[in-house]
Order: structure tokens, then C-alpha cells, then sequence
């Protein structure tokens, strides 16, 4: 065995930046997706659909910064010195004005805070938990094969993470002997599914169980992977939950992405029919070269 569990997790971590730069880390995030897909393109399936979801992600992750800038606002008031005006209109005086200037900010900042930081806080925590949990994975088969991979695997990931990559290996193995092998291609393509599926099992579940009433079904309507010029010339370029199951239907909570079940079935309907078509045009459709390589580039 090369590496330990732990030593493997330690190196994909030290590639990104620090949890506080959140939407530097999630760039990073979303360039070693790009990079694992550019460069083993016939084998990580799983891999270059995850960068357009993590830069998808990355776009409600910038609210983050932009709605915690009026409770940074108030420390700042708190910390700095007024002067001037506030301080010399006397303690009692001072104090109500510099109450009634920070209350619509104070209202403002409770509100978003509850509705939709907190909501967005589980999403930033469910993009960093499925780099944690399947990164590491990659670059020890890389670098290790699958025996690095067995020796490392604890045992909720048996039952779809390591199989995956057993299907992606044989699969990888038979494409060596035959370039022209469906079944081959077929495996690795189903291996990756089972990437997906422990992802959307295991890694995601309690993220979504934390989101609040509202925040399930602003994420419901943010569920989308835009594939952009990507797709190629006559293929779907996007794949919206919200598009998929209806608006009212989505608004009222009847489907929500939050249901494993709704969850999937936007996937193998509408998410894998769409990315499958980028990913077969890969290697010809020069639209997804580029996209890759904006993703990869940060």
C-alpha cells in the first residue's frame, strides 16, 4: 500500500485553499474535477460531470459573501471608532441614533440569515463532503490501482464506491485489449453511476436533511447543471430539476431535490440523458474542450 487512508485524504486537502475562502476553494474544487476528467476523459465519467455541478454550486456559494456583508457591516461599527457626529451627540443620544442606523441592517442580516445562509452553509458543507469523501478515491487509483483503493476503503464505501471503481478497472482493462469494446465502455459507464449514486446516497443525505422548508425549495429551483456550449449542436444543454418536474410543482414541494428518490429520477431522466451527450462528443465537439478548460483554468 503507498499511502494510508488518511495521508491520501491529507494530500487532496493541501491542494485547496482554506475552508474561510469559500469560493477560491470551490474553484479549486471544481479545476480538479475538470483536471481528472481532461485527463483520463475514457474513464472519470463521474468526475466531469461533478465540475460542472461544483461550478454550478460555486454560484450560490457567492451569496454566501454577499449576504454576510451586512452582519460584517455591524462588527465593523461595533469595533471601529464613529467619531464625529455619533460621538459627540453624547452616550444616551448616541447610542439611540447609532441603534435606529443599524436596525434595517440588523433585520436585514437576522433574516437572510435564517432563511438562506444557514441553507447555504449546508450546500458549501455538501460540496466540501463530496471532495473529501471521493477525491482521495481518484488519485489513489491513479496513482495505486484498485489494490490501493481495496486496502483503503472502510465499509459504507463497499457497497458503491469501491464497486464502481471494480467496474471502472475491469472496464479500463478490456478497452486496453480492445479499443472498439462496448460492454467495456458500458462498465465504466455504470461504474461511474455508482460513484454517483454513493455521492448522492451517502455523501449528500444529511446535507440535504439540514436545509430548511424554504431553503429545499429554493435549492429544488437552483438545481441545475448548465453544460453551455458544451453540449453538442442539437443536445440539451441544460438539466433543470425545477424544468423537469414543473414550477408548481416544485413551489409546492410535491417534488423536491431533497427527496432521494425525486432526486434521482431527475437524474437518470434528465441529468445523465444530457451529460452523456457532452461526453460523448468530447472528443469532436471542440465546445467542450473549452468549457473544461475555463473550469480547469479557474
Amino acid at each position: 500500500m503507498l499511502r494510508s487512508r488518511d495521508e491520501w485524504k491529507d494530500d487532496a486537502e493541501a491542494h485547496l485553499p482554506p475552508q474561510e475562502n469559500i469560493t477560491g476553494r470551490n474553484r479549486a474544487i471544481t479545476s480538479h474535477y475538470a483536471r481528472l476528467y481532461l485527463e483520463h476523459p475514457d474513464f472519470f465519467k463521474w468526475a466531469g460531470m461533478a465540475a460542472f455541478a461544483s461550478s454550478q454550486v460555486g454560484i450560490a456559494l457567492g451569496f454566501i459573501e454577499v449576504l454576510g456583508a451586512p452582519g460584517k457591516m455591524m462588527e465593523q461599527r461595533e469595533s471601529a471608532h464613529a467619531g464625529g457626529f455619533l460621538e459627540g451627540a453624547g452616550d444616551a443620544a448616541g447610542g439611540v441614533v447609532k441603534m435606529l442606523l443599524s436596525l434595517p441592517v440588523s433585520l436585514y442580516d437576522a433574516a437572510t440569515r435564517a432563511i438562506l445562509l444557514n441553507d447555504l452553509e449546508e450546500i458549501r458543507k455538501g460540496n466540501n463532503a463530496i471532495y473529501n469523501d471521493i477525491a482521495w478515491a481518484h488519485n489513489a487509483y491513479i496513482e495505486g490501482g484498485l489494490d490501493e483503493l481495496d486496502g483503503n476503503t472502510i465499509d459504507r464505501e463497499k457497497e458503491l464506491l469501491l464497486p464502481g471503481f471494480s467496474m471502472i478497472d475491469e472496464g479500463k482493462k478490456r478497452l486496453e485489449k480492445d479499443g472498439e469494446d462496448d460492454k467495456a465502455r458500458h462498465m465504466i459507464r455504470e461504474g461511474n453511476i455508482k460513484l454517483l449514486r454513493h455521492e448522492q446516497i451517502n455523501t449528500l443525505a444529511p446535507v440535504f436533511e439540514a436545509i430548511s422548508m424554504q431553503g429545499r425549495i429554493l435549492a429544488s429551483f437552483g438545481s441545475e447543471l448548465n453544460f453551455g456550449e458544451a453540449a453538442p449542436p442539437g443536445c440539451a444543454s441544460r438539466a433543470s430539476f425545477a424544468d423537469h418536474f414543473g414550477y408548481l410543482e416544485t413551489l409546492t414541494g410535491i417534488r423536491s431535490v431533497t427527496n432521494p428518490e425525486h432526486r434521482w429520477q431527475w437524474i437518470e431522466e434528465n441529468v445523465l440523458p444530457a451529460w452523456n451527450a457532452v461526453d460523448t462528443g468530447f472528443p469532436v465537439w471542440e465546445g467542450a474542450a473549452r468549457r473544461f478548460s475555463r473550469m480547469y483554468d479557474g
